[in-house]
């Protein structure tokens, strides 16, 4: 009925369908749900920035994407309801609470100028072009295609 990862909210719960598990929430995500949504999020996306729109080193990162015409997946997490607890999930996930934290393939490259340094060296876009079937898909709510446009080198 309801594709894995989506989020539905009536007036005063939050409903968390991921996987196998449903959780109701009136103060949002918790900590387990935060890090099952990360984690989905960057699974079935090829390249997954988790970003604040008021950040320089978040823009530097979007640029470089922007400039060599990939596809990625954006979450703000200073708009999103449960930034916070998202961002405790990616530090747990990645030891890091910093903004950009940039995912390719799965993986976590770093931040904005690790992105910039791997485009420099050549080496970010030979990791886009090896991502998995896995991140093509497109039936969580909000994912991104995982295209890339290698035209626009």
């Amino acid at each position: 009925m309801f594709a894995a990862g989506s989020i539905f909210k009536t007036a005063r719960h939050l409903y968390i369908r991921m996987g196998n598990f449903t959780s109701t929430s009136s103060g949002g995500l918790s900590s387990t749900a935060s890090t099952q949504f990360v984690q989905d999020v960057i699974a079935h996306n090829c390249v997954v920035i988790f970003s604040k729109t008021t950040c320089p080193y978040c823009k530097m990162a979007k640029n470089v994407f922007n400039e060599i015409g990939a596809t990625y997946k954006v979450i703000e997490l200073d708009k999103h309801n449960d930034g916070r607890r998202l961002q405790e999930a990616l530090a747990q996930i990645t030891g890091a609470r910093t903004v950009p934290r940039v995912f390719i393939n799965g993986n976590c490259i770093g931040g904005g100028s690790d992105t910039k340094e791997l485009h420099q060296q050549g080496k970010l876009v030979p990791l886009i072009e090896q991502c998995s079937p896995c991140c093509l898909d497109s039936q969580i709510e909000g994912s991104g295609s995982g295209q890339f446009e290698s035209n626009k080198l």
